[in-house]
């Protein structure tokens, strides 16, 4: 069991390098890359929508069935030094039209080889951890990631800044590159000293009953995939649109949407082992359940949010969302582990957060008419003065109502885990 224990530790280590790596390929970060490149905001759009439909990428999981070590490794490494490359882009000498051909390609490859592994790695160092403490293993590992992402964060904006304040960006990028070259090595270190499990050595085949795909047939994996679909259209209606509402109707500066990123840090990191706790102690579907009914009450606040009470109904708002996703997100893992067969669990994972996330971003997609059309009508809508995100909030809050209905009609009602 001590070499479990060192690989539990290990999991989180690489959960940490790859968290550094992640935050320095989104956000701001990119930004100021795709801005260096000339990227307009329509084709930023769609690099957005790569990156959101690069989890489809998943299904191709259920291919790998031997070395499945061997392949992670080799695949994760790829992925990281391919994001590398997104910052040693801008500093070729290449025309315009090739560099930002390259930089969409290199996201598409670098989301590929990242997903096409994603469910196994779990699967791998998951099942290291022992049921009843998967909670609070999995809140640890969180909680660790956003203390020291914070601070690396911090460290890695600040650089940026001042070189983009003397004018020389392009050293900031370089830099970039460094840190993501020496996080990669460190991440591939973790995962190749770290443990697998003798007897899975093939449990993730599968097949049995109906091939590779027999797995979507499976009425367990079904009930999670229907619950996680409705999370991801409750969250997807709405969130994507709250970063410009803050801005252009609330009125919100920079600076205090800074310090809501922080508030929502903090807040995540205080609740993460809470929650951990709880679902160790009651079931994940509880749990999730319980992270869905906080965020519902958030989306609720935020229905009757405009810029005379903004800040305080907002940032409420914002609380709310930041306890919820404290859980949903290791909920929506580990209720695949608790209701889906050790043998299908690497395949359940690819299944559900393919279907979920492509059903979120379909949702976004959707509502985006919605928000064009009230806001060309001058905020109206059947008569009423509203703000588009108001509605969106309306909706998301009835989806998440429904989504703990069917968690208590499936799961909670159900003797055993749930």
């Amino acid at each position: 069991m001590d070499k479990y224990r060192r690989t539990r530790i290990l999991y989180i280590l690489q959960a940490d390098f790859e968290y550094f790596i992640s935050l320095l390929v989104a956000g701001s970060f990119l930004a100021a890359v795709t801005a260096q490149l000339g990227i307009s905001d329509s084709l930023t759009g769609v690099i957005s929508a790569i990156i959101s439909l690069g989890q489809a990428f998943q299904l191709l999981s259920i291919f790998i069935r031997k070395n499945i070590k061997r392949e992670v490794v080799l695949f994760s490494a790829m992925n990281q030094l391919v994001f590398m490359c997104l910052y040693v882009i801008p500093l070729t000498g290449l025309p315009p039209g090739w560099k930002t051909a390259l930089f969409i390609g290199a996201v598409t490859l670098a989301y590929f080889l990242y997903n096409i592994v994603h469910p196994k790695k779990i699967d791998w160092f998951m099942s290291m951890v022992e049921d009843g403490n998967r909670g609070r293993y999995t809140s640890v590992k969180e909680m660790v990631s956003l203390l020291t992402g914070m601070v690396f964060s911090y460290v890695m904006g600040s650089m940026s800044d001042y070189y983009r304040s003397i004018g020389q960006i392009r050293k900031s990028f370089a830099i970039c590159a460094g840190v993501i070259f020496v996080l990669t090595v460190l991440h591939t270190l973790t995962m190749v000293l770290a443990a697998e499990k003798e007897e899975r050595e093939g449990v993730s085949s599968g097949t049995g009953r109906g091939g590779r795909f027999g797995i979507i047939r499976d009425r367990n994996v079904l009930r999670v995939t229907a619950v996680l679909v409705i999370w991801h259209a409750a969250n997807y209606v709405a969130v994507p649109f709250y970063g410009s509402y803050q801005i252009k109707e609330l009125g919100f500066g920079l600076k205090y949407v800074s310090i809501l990123g922080i508030l929502y840090s903090s807040v995540r990191i205080l609740f993460s082992f809470v929650w951990g706790a709880y679902a160790d102690r009651r079931s994940f579907a509880r749990m999730m359940r319980a992270c869905m009914a906080v965020a519902a009450v958030g989306c609720l606040i935020n229905v009757f949010t405009v810029p005379e009470n903004g800040k305080l109904f907002f940032t409420t708002y914002y609380v709310c969302y930041a306890i919820a996703m404290a859980g949903i997100g290791n909920a929506a893992m580990n209720v695949v582990f608790d209701y889906v067969d050790a043998s299908k669990r690497a395949d359940a994972l690819a299944v559900t957060q393919v279907v979920a996330g492509i059903c979120g971003f379909a949702t976004t997609l959707l509502a985006s008419p919605l928000v064009t059309y009230v806001q060309d009508n001058g905020n109206m809508f059947l008569g009423m003065h509203v703000y588009a995100q108001q509605i969106l909030s309306l909706l998301s809050c009835v989806l998440y109502l429904l989504a703990i209905g069917l968690i208590t009609a499936m799961f909670c009602r159900r003797s055993g885990k749930g």
